[in-house]
């Protein structure tokens, strides 16, 4: 897979994630990583920032549930209004996770 396919599957997959429910960074990486590779937290958080804003971003917190870092207050009103779980300015990921495999 090219960076440039990569890019698509990562921004394919984020868009899949249903209203309410969250990944994290890694969680996407690692649902990509046997067909592309790549298995880097990293990688996924940088592909957001840059390429992220035509899709459902705010639904792609850290592995601690932590919002995207300077989009905060944006990305927690976005959730709240889809019902996503949440502990204090966390996606609780215990409880809001998404795989792949649902969608299935």
């Amino acid at each position: 897979m090219t960076p440039d396919e990569y890019v698509e599957a990562v921004l394919a997959l984020v868009e899949r994630i249903p209203p309410g429910r969250a990944m994290s960074y890694g969680a996407v990486a690692d649902a990509l990583a046997e067909r592309s590779g790549r298995a880097s937290a990293r990688l996924v958080g940088s592909i957001m920032a840059r390429h992220g804003g035509g899709v459902p971003w705010h639904r792609v917190v850290n592995a601690a549930g932590r919002l995207p870092p300077g989009h905060e207050r944006e990305a927690r009103a976005r959730l709240r209004a889809e019902g996503c779980p949440l502990r204090g300015d966390r996606v609780d990921l215990a409880v809001a996770a998404w795989s792949p495999e649902e969608g299935m």
